[in-house]
C-alpha cells in the first residue's frame, strides 16, 4: 500500500505532465522531446550496429545497383526513368500525406490544397469527355513543378465519349473512384505514417 507521501508524489507528478505543454512551458517540452528524439536515435542505432548487419549489406548492394543503373547506359535506361517517375509519383502523394498529419503547426491540409482539387479536376474533365482514360499513365497527376497533362488538353484528343446518355456525359462513380484511389491511399498512407512520430515520442 501506498503511503500519503508516494501518494502526493504521484499527484504532482500527474500534474506537472498535464501542465507539460509547448504554450505553458516551451523551454522544458522542448528540452524533454530533444532528449527524447536522442534517446530514440541511439536505441535505433544500437539495435542496428547490433542486428542490423544483414540490412547494411542490403542497403549497400542497393546503393550500389543505384549508382550503376545510373551511370551504365543501355537499354534499361527507358524502364529505370519510368520507375524513377512512378516513385516521384508514389513520394509526392505520401508525403502531402504526412504534411497534412504533422501540420508542424501551420493547420496545413493537403487534401484541401491538392488531392481534394485533383479528384474535383478530374472528375469535371471526365463528366465533360465522357471518359475516364485521360491520363498518359498512372503518375499524371499534379506534382510539385507540373500538373497533369489531361487537363489543358481538348476532349477531342481522347477520342469520342465512351459514356454517354441523353442527358450527356453520365459517368459512374466507381469508375471514377477506380481512377483517383491510388493517389487516395498514398496519401491516407502518409497520413498514417506522420502520426507515428508522436506516438513514438510519447512512448519514449
Amino acid at each position: 500500500m501506498l503511503s500519503p507521501y508516494s501518494l502526493g508524489l504521484i499527484e504532482k507528478h500527474q500534474l506537472e505532465l498535464e501542465n507539460l505543454t509547448l504554450t505553458t512551458q516551451p523551454f522544458k517540452t522542448l528540452k524533454f522531446f530533444t532528449l527524447a528524439i536522442i534517446q530514440y536515435l541511439k536505441k535505433t542505432a544500437l539495435y542496428l550496429l547490433a542486428k542490423g548487419g544483414w540490412l547494411m549489406l542490403l542497403s549497400f548492394v542497393v546503393g550500389a545497383l543505384g549508382i550503376m543503373l545510373v551511370t551504365v547506359d543501355g537499354p534499361h535506361e527507358k524502364h529505370f526513368e519510368e520507375l524513377v517517375k512512378y516513385l516521384r509519383f508514389g513520394l509526392w502523394w505520401i508525403t502531402l500525406g504526412i504534411a497534412s498529419s504533422i501540420g508542424l503547426g501551420s493547420g496545413l491540409h493537403t487534401f484541401v490544397l491538392y488531392l481534394g482539387p485533383h479528384i474535383a479536376f478530374f472528375t469535371i474533365k471526365a463528366m465533360q469527355c465522357g471518359r475516364v482514360d485521360l491520363k498518359s499513365a498512372p503518375y499524371d497527376t499534379i506534382q510539385l513543378d507540373r500538373g497533369p497533362s489531361w487537363l489543358d488538353k481538348d476532349c477531342s484528343q481522347f477520342g469520342p465519349p465512351l459514356f454517354q446518355s441523353e442527358n450527356g456525359s453520365q459517368i459512374p462513380l466507381s469508375i471514377i473512384l477506380i481512377q483517383v484511389q491510388l493517389e487516395a491511399v498514398l496519401w491516407g498512407m502518409g497520413t498514417a505514417i506522420g502520426e507515428l512520430p508522436p506516438y513514438f515520442i510519447s512512448r519514449a
